[in-house]
């Protein structure tokens, strides 16, 4: 006979199963589509590139080229010779709008 704290603990690890196999295979998914981005070269046809996007915006794409850094090239503590720059972060924030029969943003 199996006790009810049996089929509690069943229940969950399958539950937890479940969920933990569903996020694997969402990250694979985007694994799979980062590793399959299209790789392009810095040069001047590249703007050209992103404006004839759709929506001006180039998902999952490799850059290759030379980078330059604004001021100094950080150097590694741990590898001699190995050099590398800081890529500047850009924020964008999604406009909320009130929505007033549900009282919130």
């Amino acid at each position: 006979p199996i006790t009810p704290g049996e089929l509690l603990c069943l229940g969950s690890s399958l539950a937890f199963s479940g969920l933990f196999y569903y996020l694997y295979r969402k990250k694979a998914r985007v694994v799979a589509r980062i590793q399959e981005a299209p790789k392009l070269q810095v040069d001047d046809d590249l703007p050209a590139l992103v404006s004839a996007a759709d929506g001006r915006c180039l998902h999952y794409v490799a850059l290759e080229g030379i980078v330059l850094p604004a001021k100094a090239a950080l150097t590694s503590h741990y590898h001699e010779g190995l050099q590398g720059v800081i890529q500047k972060l850009l924020l964008k924030e999604h406009r909320l709008i009130w929505n007033s029969l549900a009282r919130s943003w």
